[in-house]
């Protein structure tokens, strides 16, 4: 089956913009280089190769996904309309701001030490 590098760009792109966040700050969260990251958001500019099997896990944790949504949408046929799906682009959404949430409950509970 061919990679679909375009749902994966378009996944990218449409999440950063969602969560306001610049590539830069992608780059810094997940350890991937940003010029990695400009190739990964422009397959049309930069023809695909393989990648590292880590590097779509992190950025995919980076962007609040599942470690394995790009390795999924990467992996669809155009006709699976993976990026596309209304509900599914919502459902991950949330996860992603469960997980923001959650991370920031981390950081306040450690500068307050133990629980009262």
């Amino acid at each position: 089956m061919e990679k679909n590098w375009s749902a994966v760009a378009a996944a990218i792109n449409t999440r950063l913009a969602e969560l306001d966040m610049q590539q830069k700050e992608l780059a810094e969260r997940t350890g991937v280089a940003a010029a990695t990251l400009r190739k990964l958001q422009h397959p049309e500019t930069y023809p695909p190769r393989r990648h590292a099997p880590w590097l779509l896990g992190a950025i995919s944790e980076g962007l609040g996904w599942p470690r394995n949504h790009l390795a999924q949408i990467l992996e669809s046929s155009a006709a699976d309309d993976v990026v596309a799906d209304p509900l599914r682009n919502e459902v991950e959404q949330l996860r992603g701001e469960v997980a923001e949430l959650r991370s920031r409950v981390d950081e306040l509970e450690s500068r307050e030490g133990p629980a009262r």
